[in-house]
């Protein structure tokens, strides 16, 4: 009797296709491949009801060399979606936490207030004049690829500076910042847009940008809006919005201080 060898082992097992399934699917979802993911599907379960239940050699060993081939096919498809999801893996905040545990750094943090405040003051600046802006701060995940669509510029972090360069007339003010190893790297960058479809439609593409960037690594992205010259912060995929200079000196200080 089958029935009677099912233990925990299978418990488990199923849980963890169940649970791979989800995140395969929420995914999917977020880049707008979620028929893809249900053809997969389909395609699974007459692959495994053929060759399993009905045992049909012939067909069955067809499908088995459409799989092989197709999980290299899937891989080069959906290689940008699969560097995604593994970051997020391993980006998971228990994850950190488990790395500290074996970390031998216990280094108390040092807030820098020469990064933020030019930063804060810059972006409460844009703010009044309804200046658009969208600057990222990289953290431990390098933006060396996003630094290659921009214009490099390798600058100490200058209140001024990021005013200048996101002024009305300034030939890179449409692209976004990044701040990385407390420099100003490059500006005018392009940046991946998220097709999350639960933001707000007030928000427009910087918005869209920022959290695309913030989903697909562990930057901080400022945005300062230039219809309303409200300022928002994206940061794990998720947006804050309407955020007081002091607010936001608050979470940089927090995050990257």
């Amino acid at each position: 009797m089958l029935f009677f060898e099912f233990g925990i082992k299978d418990v488990v097992d199923i849980f963890a296709v169940a649970l791979m399934l989800y995140y395969i699917y929420r995914l999917m979802k977020e880049s707008r491949s979620l028929n893809v993911f249900i053809g997969l599907m389909i395609f699974v379960v007459v692959w495994l009801f053929v060759s399993q239940v009905l045992e049909m050699r012939l067909l069955g060993s067809i499908l088995d060399k459409l799989v092989s081939v197709g999980m290299i096919a899937l891989i080069v498809l959906f290689q940008e979606e699969i560097r995604k999801f593994l970051y997020t893996l391993g980006g998971h905040e228990r994850m950190k936490r488990l790395t500290k545990l074996f970390s031998n750094k216990h280094q108390d943090k040092v807030v820098d207030k020469s990064l933020i405040m030019p930063i804060v003051m810059a972006c409460l600046s844009m703010s009044k004049g309804k200046v658009g802006a969208l600057i990222v701060i990289s953290r431990s995940a390098p933006l060396n690829d996003i630094m290659d669509t921009g214009e490099k510029i390798d600058a100490s972090v200058n209140q001024r500076l990021i005013e200048n360069i996101f002024f009305k007339n300034s030939p890179l003010h449409d692209g976004a910042m990044i701040i990385a190893r407390k420099r100003i790297q490059a500006a005018g960058c392009i940046l991946p847009v998220s097709h999350n479809l639960n933001i707000p439609k007030q928000l427009g593409l910087r918005h869209r940008a920022a959290l695309g960037i913030s989903q697909e690594s562990d930057a901080i992205a400022i945005i300062v809006s230039e219809e309303t010259g409200s300022i928002s912060v994206a940061m794990k995929g998720e947006f804050q919005l309407s955020l007081t200079a002091e607010k936001l000196e608050s979470i940089l200080t927090n995050e990257i201080g």
